[in-house]
């Protein structure tokens, strides 16, 4: 989004017995980055990967951390093709909706009506987990910290072929073991 003249936005912040009018200018309201918000200004192109951060319609496949390939664009309404889930394929409208941050740590509410999505080349082993893939990288600067954490991001891949690893070790020097964590207590209830 484009703001062609400078804004000012006056806030009420209400204190014990004193009301006072606070004055915050575009560019410090849009430099504010919370988690639960995307940011201000995005920028994307046709086939850019994106992760939905909100349930917008999830009958139609439209959940939260569903990633998606930009397919159009306009002003107000974007549309992507979805790559996971069971509705790959589909081609869905991105609506802005009004978003608020989860965390209050100002002294006024914050609401940013815009496209719930981010930016997503990469994601957490824990965001993939349920999902299919045709290639796979995983770095791992430090062993996984929890049972099958491993197993979840080797598994994803649907061919041996599209699978890449890369361990390091603090000094970001290539490594070729790593530790797959196991714990005992709950492999013996199978």
């Amino acid at each position: 989004m484009i703001v062609t003249k400078r804004l000012k936005y006056h806030l009420k912040v209400r204190s014990r017995l004193l009301i006072t009018r606070v004055i915050y200018i575009d560019e410090f309201l849009n430099s504010i980055k919370v988690f639960g918000l995307p940011n201000h200004l995005i920028c994307l192109k046709f086939g850019t990967p994106i992760m939905l951060l909100s349930n917008i319609d999830t009958k139609n496949g439209l959940c939260n951390e569903n990633r998606l390939i930009v397919t159009k664009m306009a002003k107000y309404i974007s549309e992507a093709q979805i790559i996971t889930c069971d509705k790959v394929g589909i081609a869905e409208i991105i609506p802005r909706i009004t978003m608020s941050p989860i965390e209050a740590r100002f002294p006024f509410r914050m609401k940013r009506k815009q496209f719930p999505i981010a930016l997503v080349f990469a994601t957490t082993i824990n965001k993939s987990q349920g999902q299919t893939l045709g290639k796979v990288g995983i770095y791992l600067s430090e062993t996984v910290f929890t049972h099958g954490q491993l197993y979840i991001a080797v598994s994803r891949i649907t061919s041996r072929a599209g699978l890449k690893i890369l361990i390091t070790n603090k000094d970001l020097k290539p490594q070729w073991t790593t530790l797959n964590v196991v714990f005992n207590e709950t492999s013996k209830y199978i």
